[in-house]
């Protein structure tokens, strides 16, 4: 693999660098929206396609919108793409293209590398989308530089991805860095994979709205500013919890808090098992609750083992682009 960019690259969008001959859709298909933007060899974003919803976790249909959003930055009278490279949220086969196990998406051994070339005609990657955040970030953002990383992506899921020695660990299914799926609370809350008590149970998107709905069914009367923005219990969300938080709401605060103290256990215990030099918390719930780089700093200073407390935290800089940038990374797999 080569090695990182020695600096950051430019941002604009729709500006094409000088020298840029080539360039790669990159799309990212997230567990309610997908992303497409063209990309330049140097990380910049030269057109986007903006956000498409898909309307349920069918592959059919998910798979439609993607090819939609991506025909959307396929301008006529652009240069065309020599490839594409999709992020997904899901345990893919980088050999294949296969999305083996998407917990968060309902899907198993989706062929999706194989149906995107049959309707682009171009040549498809596929990749875990939490390992594209962290090659991004390695390559052009947080993390240049750094030869040991783990990058923590927080979102309706909790994924991540390790580079030791600067190499991107994938283990033997290439599924390493599902530390959403690592038990913190014995016995816990149900997760959406086969296991009780994960972290992604307790600090994941849906988690958080699930934890909300239950409390406001439990005590409908400290539940009644979550409910009237909601208007129905079933629509009651994390990023309403959150709305809610900065507004006063006591349930909503108690709710956040339990979410703190479940992060700081699932990050302590990332720090220790990777022992990485930067840990970088990426993903959407991050924006939405900038308090959690210090709490999980905090954590990691006190709690960790004295070799691993000194890994310094910090935030994902290419935000919502992570994912797509490192798609179109041409990595090679041994």
């Amino acid at each position: 693999m080569a090695n990182p960019r020695t600096g950051r690259a430019s941002r604009r969008s729709g500006h094409r660098p000088a020298g840029v001959r080539d360039s790669v859709l990159g799309i990212h298909i997230g567990v309610t929206k997908v992303f497409s933007a063209v990309v330049a060899a140097d990380g910049s974003i030269l057109r986007r396609s903006g956000r498409f919803l898909y309307p349920d976790v069918g592959p059919g249909n998910v798979i439609r919108t993607a090819v939609r959003s991506a025909r959307a930055c396929l301008v006529a009278g652009e240069d065309r793409p020599s490839r594409v490279g999709i992020a997904v949220a899901g345990q893919v086969d980088p050999r294949t293209g296969t999305v083996v196990h998407a917990p968060n998406l309902g899907w198993r051994d989706v062929p999706l590398a194989r149906r995107v070339e049959e309707e682009l005609g171009l040549p498809v990657s596929v990749v875990n989308d939490a390992h594209a955040g962290a090659l991004a970030e390695w390559r052009h953002g947080a993390a240049v530089g750094e030869k040991n990383l783990f990058f923590l992506t927080l979102g309706t899921g909790v994924g991540g991805a390790a580079i030791v020695d600067g190499r991107l660990l994938e283990g033997g299914s290439h599924a390493l860095g599902e530390v959403g799926h690592m038990p913190i609370v014995v016995g816990g809350r149900r997760c959406r994979c086969p296991n009780w008590g994960c972290f992604e149970a307790y600090v994941g998107g849906w988690a958080i709205g699930e934890r909300a709905r239950e409390a406001v069914r439990a005590d409908p009367t400290a539940g009644a500013p979550l409910l009237e923005r909601a208007e129905r219990p079933d629509a009651i969300t994390a990023q309403l919890v959150f709305q809610a938080y900065r507004s006063g709401d006591p349930l909503s605060g108690r709710l956040v808090r339990e979410t703190e103290r479940f992060l700081a256990d699932g990050a302590v215990s990332v720090v220790n098992a990777f022992n990485p030099s930067l840990l970088i918390l990426g993903g959407w719930l991050v924006p939405e609750m900038p308090d959690f780089l210090p709490v999980v700093e905090s954590a990691v200073r006190a709690r960790c083992q004295p070799p691993a407390a000194g890994a310094r935290v910090v935030l994902a800089t290419l935000r919502g682009d992570a994912a797509l940038v490192g798609a179109t990374l041409d990595v090679r797999l041994s």
